[in-house]
């Protein structure tokens, strides 16, 4: 059976789903869901998921959404190996708390930010920018003391601090100031199979929709 993604392009939690299934080999049945026009509070989509939010996956009779979530599941049943999410256990604590990071400090600094400016032309407020920084000194120390983000092998950490990251320099944080970041990030770029389309791709529109939002 298919494995049916809910999805918006321009979302970086979807992105992180599309990279995770570029890494394993895996096809989904893609189903955009407009967030503008209210496609995702459908009465079918609801009953689907009653937080009604992308992502989404749909496995057989698994549905499951939290994008955190969902690329862990894809790597332990579909990854021909463990590289992905390490089952060592202080392996993949270390992975887990990169994702905990993104999830809880990282990704909401941003959204707290530029969200409200992009739809609702609230602001932007210099102590929030502050957090977003505070946010990138953190993850700047944590990419200088291995290759990737959580060891020397790429994980789903990475994967998901990906999408976030690449989030951020679209709408022009400076990102030159953190070095490890800045290497990590241009690595990835390069590394990370299917970056262009599972990644960059959702990123263009991002930018297209943040200007045609913000332009005054």
């Amino acid at each position: 059976m298919p494995i049916d993604f809910y999805y918006t392009p321009g979302s970086p939690p979807c992105r992180s789903v599309l990279l995770t299934a570029k890494a394993l080999g895996l096809e989904l049945n893609l189903k955009t869901l407009d967030l503008h026009h209210g496609e995702h509070l459908k009465p079918e989509f609801v009953k689907l998921n009653p937080q009604h939010c992308v992502p989404t996956l749909v496995d057989g009779d698994l549905v499951l959404w939290e994008s955190r979530a969902i690329i862990v599941y894809l790597v332990q049943a579909y990854g021909k190996d463990d590289s992905l999410f390490p089952k060592d256990p202080k392996k993949q604590a270390l992975v887990n708390q990169r994702l905990q990071f993104d999830v809880s400090t990282l990704y909401p600094a941003f959204s707290d930010q530029y969200y409200p400016w992009i739809f609702a032309g609230v602001p932007k407020s210099d102590d929030k920018e502050k957090k977003i920084h505070e946010a990138l000194a953190f993850l700047d120390i944590f990419l200088g003391s291995s290759t990737w983000a959580a060891g020397n092998s790429v994980t789903v950490a990475d994967i998901a601090l990906v999408a976030s990251i690449s989030t951020f320099e679209a709408v022009g944080i400076d990102l030159k100031k953190y070095a490890n970041i800045s290497k990590w990030f241009e690595k990835s770029k390069s590394t990370l199979i299917g970056y262009q389309e599972a990644n960059q791709k959702g990123i263009d529109g991002f930018k297209i929709m943040v200007n045609n939002l913000t332009k005054k």
